[in-house]
C-alpha cells in the first residue's frame, strides 16, 4: 500500500500503530469484560435529602463490573420462591461479595482499611491515593492466588464448579486494577507512576499463571466434548470456546521452555505498553499555548472558555477569566475536542491538531524505539504460537479475518486515494505559490479589487 510522501513516515505509522491498538484492544474477547470505572461516589454531606438513608435500596451488584448480569440473575434466583435451593447456590451478588475482601486481609491495620480491598458498589476514587497501591495490590494478589490454588484443586467441568468462580477471580482483579489504571490517567502523579510500576510484573505474573492454568484449561475443553455441550446456550458456548482459545494464545500448550520465553516477552511488552501511554500522557501534558486575543478562540462554547481560563488560572495567570482571559489551550480531551468542534479559527484548529496527531513522535518522549521493539517482540510472539504474524493472533479471537481486513483497507484506499493526493497536491502548490511575490500581489488584488476579475 502507497503512502503519501507529503506525511511524516513516523507521524503516519505513530498514529497508525496508535488506532490499531485502541481497535484491538477493544475487540479482544475475554471472559472478563470489567470496564475500567469512571464513576464516583456523589457528596451526601451537604443535604439530608441525599443522604443514605433516604435513598433507596440498591441492588448490591457492581454497575461497572463484568458480572453485573450473573449478578442480577442469581439475586432474582435468590429471592424467587419458586425456585429450588440449587438454582440459587450460587447467590453472592457482587464480585465484592461476603465474606467481605476487607475481612479476608487480617495481616494488619492499615492493609484492612485499604480503599482497594473494600466491599464497594461504586469505585471510592475519592480516598485512593498512591501509598495504596503496593499494599493493596499485593494483598489482593495474595488472595487471588490463593483462591485459584483452591480453585485448581477443586475445579469441575460444570458452570457452578469452573466458570463462575473464575469470574469471580479475574472480575476482582481487574476492577482493581482498572481503577488505579484509570487514576493515573486523570490523576498522574509520580509516586503513582512508580508504585504502578513496581507492581505490575507481579499482576502480570499472576495473569500469566492463570491464563496457563492446565487444570482450568482441561476443565474447558471436559465441557465442551461433555454430552451436555449440545444443551448450553450459544452464550455459554462462545464462553467456553472463548477461554480454551484464549488459554492457547496465553501458552498454556507451549513446552517448559518456549513458555518460559514466552512469559518472559509478555513481560517486557506489558512493560513498553506502560511506558508507551507515560510518553503519549506526558506528551498531552507538555502542549500549552496561551492565548490573549479573545478573536483567536471565537466560536468556543463558555463551558470551554470557562476550562481554559481556570488552566490558566493553574499555571500561574492568577487572574485569567472566562470572559477577559487570558485562556490556555491544551491537549486534554474536553478542551481539545471544543477547539475542534467550535473553534473558528482554522489556523488554531491546525495547529492543535497537529500537535495531537504527533504526541510522543520526536524529543525525549519519542514512542518510535517503543514502537519498533513491540513489534519486535510481537513477531516473536507469534511465531512461538506458530502464527505467522501478530495480525493472525489478533483476529484468533475475532469474526473477521486478515485477509478480510486488508480486503476491507484496500476498498477504503482506492476509494479515497485520488481525492486525497489531489488535495495535498493542490495545498502544496497553494503553500509554495503563496511566498512569490507575484503571486501575494495577485491574492492581494484579488480580496481588494473583486472587479479586476471582470478584466
Amino acid at each position: 500500500m502507497r503512502i503519501i510522501r507529503h506525511i511524516p513516515s513516523r507521524v503516519l505509522f505513530n498514529t497508525i500503530f496508535v488506532s490499531v491498538n485502541i481497535l484491538m484492544a477493544s475487540t479482544r474477547c475475554s471472559l472478563s469484560r470489567s470496564v475500567q470505572p469512571i464513576l464516583k461516589r456523589p457528596p451526601f454531606s451537604s443535604s439530608p435529602r441525599f443522604a443514605p438513608k433516604a435513598l433507596l435500596k440498591s441492588y448490591p451488584c457492581p454497575l461497572w463490573s463484568s458480572s453485573f448480569s450473573f449478578c442480577l440473575q442469581t439475586l432474582h434466583h435468590s429471592t424467587s420462591p419458586y425456585l429450588s435451593s440449587s438454582s440459587s447456590s450460587f447467590s453472592s451478588c457482587s464480585s465484592f461479595s461476603p465474606p467481605s475482601m476487607a475481612s479476608s486481609f487480617t495481616v494488619d491495620d492499615s492493609i484492612g482499611s485499604n480503599p482497594l480491598l473494600q466491599d464497594f458498589d461504586f469505585p471510592p476514587f475519592d480516598i485512593v491515593e498512591a501509598k495504596h497501591v503496593r499494599p493493596g495490590i499485593r494483598a489482593l494478589l495474595k488472595k487471588v492466588e490463593s483462591d485459584l490454588d483452591e480453585l485448581e484443586k477443586t475445579v469441575e467441568p460444570s458452570w457452578p464448579k469452573l466458570v463462575q468462580p473464575l469470574e469471580k477471580i479475574v472480575d476482582r482483579l481487574t476492577v482493581v486494577w482498572g481503577m488505579v489504571n484509570h487514576l493515573k490517567a486523570v490523576k498522574d502523579s509520580a509516586e503513582l507512576r512508580a508504585a504502578i510500576e513496581e507492581v505490575q510484573p507481579e499482576k502480570v505474573k499472576f495473569q500469566l499463571r492463570l491464563g496457563q492454568s492446565k487444570p482450568i484449561y482441561n476443565a474447558f475443553k471436559a465441557i465442551k466434548e461433555s454430552p451436555d455441550w449440545q444443551s448450553l446456550s450459544e452464550a455459554r458456548k462462545r464462553i467456553v470456546d472463548a477461554q480454551i482459545k484464549e488459554a492457547v494464545l496465553n501458552g498454556v500448550s507451549l513446552e517448559d521452555d518456549k513458555r518460559e520465553q514466552f512469559n518472559k516477552i509478555q513481560q517486557e511488552l506489558e512493560r513498553l505498553s506502560h511506558k508507551f501511554s507515560e510518553n503519549v500522557l506526558d506528551a498531552t501534558k507538555k502542549f500549552e499555548k496561551l492565548v490573549t486575543d479573545k478573536k483567536e478562540i471565537d466560536g468556543l462554547p463558555a463551558t470551554a472558555l470557562g476550562l481554559a481560563a481556570q488552566t490558566a488560572v493553574s499555571k500561574g495567570h492568577e487572574n485569567a477569566t472566562a470572559e477577559n482571559g487570558p485562556w490556555m489551550i491544551t491537549l486534554d480531551a474536553p478542551i481539545f475536542i471544543s477547539v475542534m468542534q467550535h473553534a473558528r479559527n482554522r489556523a488554531l484548529r491546525e495547529e492543535v491538531y497537529r500537535a495531537y496527531i504527533t504526541r510522543a513522535s520526536s524529543g525525549d518522549l519519542d514512542n518510535t524505539p517503543i514502537i519498533n521493539q513491540i513489534l519486535k517482540l510481537r513477531l516473536e510472539k507469534a511465531k512461538l504460537l506458530n502464527y505467522n504474524n501478530y495480525a493472525e493472533i489478533s483476529m484468533a479471537t475475532k469474526m473477521a479475518t486478515v485477509d478480510k481486513a486488508e480486503e476491507l483497507l484496500e476498498k477504503i484506499r482506492s476509494a479515497s486515494w485520488d481525492a486525497a493526493v489531489q488535495g495535498i497536491m493542490l495545498n502544496l502548490v497553494y503553500f509554495w505559490l503563496k511566498r512569490l511575490p507575484i503571486f501575494r500581489s495577485l491574492i492581494y488584488h484579488m480580496n481588494h479589487f473583486p472587479q479586476c476579475l471582470s478584466i
